[in-house]
């Protein structure tokens, strides 16, 4: 049993407005929702929250048309100056999704700093030691505290060389010898998926080689109602400080409720040095604010299934989101029975953003397209070595397709060496457009840029040119009930009576194909209907086939291929779509002619509505 003679406090990081709106909602949480309870947390003496990095610095602008550097101040002055703000950051991709040059990494944590933040939790989802060292350089130049993370996940198969304790001692005992300021260090296992044995014998070992007077961290989700259990291990074997959350947005893919650990702890020695006993207070502002929001079970409800899918809490809710909103959740088992498979071809990197989604989206598109027929760029990257040396050797088999399908080699050199050079790319877009080029507008641009995405689409410059998407994962509202729609509805008029024969275009849908026929309605009556000779008609061959996305939900037209008046051949890519935040190609369905383009780069389609015709 957990016990201490001598008291100890253990500190707390309240989660609950940042990783509690990314894993609970994608990030898609309007400020104006969820400030007045992060106000009044601050006047119940929490004090040190998460506020932005991950998922919350680009979901703002990507989906709510708020500038997430506008929040993070709005945030700051809400809680005071008092109140320590912890953003995330992830190593070579900052607080993007692809890996950024040294010049970006610091114009971010410049702009961090400026706007709020006091402490910089951050993780490389390699575990790579120097990729660590180099970009907690920015953050300790920028002058917050540096916590450098170590990035836990339990195996989806069976290895005593990566992924245990003494792993992660080693990764805690390189960072340790560098050079590198370190204020604190995390233990970070953002699928909640280590089993507590190995976080108590972790915390143990590092505890050993730290200084004193080091904070260590512990970091867990509650996907698979673990948290709790591995908090207790972890506190037991000396860690300082835990992440908690609060309902509604806690459990489930989030961090346990305060409440609960603060009751595990009773008559042990230790205690929060938070009073859980306010945290209503903090619920039911969450609840007031929340309450337009439609929470999906997927995200709220604990699932043992990931100790076989290491997803982490904050990638589960994006892509559960993203799955409904494409119209193809059906396929999310499919795709968590693929995931064991991508971890050990892959190399066994940590299950963090960006390796969380680039995993994700290669069990997916194994899933769409068949076993490694269709490699995710994240993904093969990732095998090709430019993210930084993965734990363990991919398999040379995928390597090699990876090499092939993206035609690129193999990476042995920096990351932050071979990452885009976007600073300027970013100052000219938005000098083409006669936007200020202020290092903030710059961030915004270069934090949206992904390899091969238009600038069209680049969700910077639509924030800044008033174009931002609205996505709100608010309810449905009800359609009236049947009665009583009949009630208000006038009185039907009969439609009139056939004179002839009426012709008319069907259009058929099935498994992604599309037939066009011609038929042909005759009136009832016989002496009213011409001789069938003359009313007959045959459909021409492949006439005016409309072209639409392969997703029955929304997903956004990043790129068309062709122009009317192009001649086409059927499996023909003519345009792409972005769907699970990567892109999909959409094919010709047949020879011929483009005669019309019906939408425009940046639009929102759907299985309806039709992208171009051929004729």
């Amino acid at each position: 049993m957990i016990f201490t003679k001598t008291p100890k406090t253990i500190r707390v990081m309240l989660t609950v407005f940042r990783d509690g709106l990314q894993s609970s909602f994608g990030g898609k949480v309007r400020l104006k929702d969820f400030i007045p309870a992060m106000k009044a947390a601050a006047e119940l003496g929490v004090r040190h929250m998460e506020f932005g990095g991950g998922a919350r610095f680009q979901a703002p602008y990507f989906y709510l048309g708020e500038d997430p550097f506008d929040a993070m101040k709005a945030m700051r002055e809400a809680v005071g100056p008092e109140v320590d703000l912890q953003i995330l950051t992830r190593s070579v991709s900052g607080v993007t999704l692809t890996s950024q040059s040294l010049e970006a990494l610091a114009l971010q944590a410049k702009l961090m700093k400026q706007f709020g933040t006091t402490w910089d939790r951050n993780f490389d989802y390699m575990n790579d030691v120097d990729n660590l060292i180099k970009t907690g350089k920015p953050i300790v130049d920028a002058g917050m505290h540096h916590q450098a993370a170590i990035a836990l996940m339990g195996l989806p198969f069976k290895s005593d060389r990566v992924h245990t304790a003494e792993f992660y001692i080693n990764i805690g005992r390189r960072l340790l010898k560098s050079d590198l300021h370190i204020d604190s260090i995390c233990l970070k296992d953002a699928s909640g998926t280590t089993d507590p044995k190995t976080i108590y014998d972790a915390v143990v070992g590092l505890k050993k080689i730290m200084p004193p007077e080091m904070p260590l961290w512990l970091h867990t989700h509650d996907t698979a109602s673990m948290a709790v259990a591995c908090y207790i291990a972890g506190i037991e074997a000396g860690v300082d400080g835990v992440d908690l959350s609060v309902r509604p947005m806690a459990s489930g893919t989030v961090q346990p409720d305060a409440r609960s650990l603060d009751h595990a702890l009773k008559g042990t020695g230790y205690a929060l040095d938070l009073d859980a006993s306010k945290m209503p207070v903090i619920e039911d502002l969450l609840n007031e604010g929340l309450k337009e929001y439609d929470f999906n079970p997927t995200t709220t409800t604990a699932d043992a299934r990931v100790l076989g899918f290491p997803m982490p809490g904050g990638a589960i809710g994006p892509n559960v989101h993203m799955m409904v909103k494409a119209g193809i959740l059906h396929k999310y088992g499919e795709v968590l029975a693929e995931f064991p498979v991508v971890v050990e071809a892959g190399g066994a990197w940590t299950s963090v953003t960006p390796g969380s989604q680039q995993y994700w989206l290669q069990a997916f598109n194994n899933v769409m397209y068949g076993r490694w027929k269709k490699i995710d760029p994240g993904y093969g990257r990732a095998v090709l070595g430019y993210f930084g040396k993965t734990p363990l050797p991919a398999d040379p088999q995928v390597v090699k397709i990876a090499s092939e399908q993206l035609n690129l080699p193999v990476f042995e050199g920096d990351p932050l060496e071979a990452a885009p050079k976007n600073i300027e790319p970013a100052r000219k877009a938005l000098e083409e457009r006669n936007l200020p080029a202020t290092e903030r507008n710059i961030f915004l641009v270069l934090a949206a840029m992904v390899p091969d995405k238009k600038i069209e689409v680049n969700e910077g410059i639509r924030l800044l040119t008033g174009k931002a998407k609205i996505d709100v994962p608010l309810k449905k509202i009800e359609a009236p009930k049947p009665e009583a729609a009949a009630q208000e509805k006038p009185a039907s008029v009969p439609p009139p009576a056939l004179s002839g024969p009426v012709t008319s275009k069907c259009v058929v849908k099935e498994n992604g194909k599309v037939r066009t026929f011609v038929v042909t309605v005759e009136p009832l009556s016989a002496a009213a209907a011409p001789a069938p000779a003359a009313v007959v008609e045959k459909a021409p061959l492949q006439e005016n086939r409309q072209v639409f996305s392969t997703f029955s939900g929304a997903v956004d037209l990043v790129d068309i291929k062709v122009k009317v008046g192009d001649t086409v051949h059927k499996g023909q890519v003519v345009a792409q779509v972005e769907a699970m935040k990567a892109k999909h190609d959409i094919k010709a369905p047949c020879d011929g002619v483009v005669s019309a383009v019906t939408a425009h780069i940046g639009d929102e389609v759907d299985a309806s509505k039709p992208i171009m015709t051929i004729s």
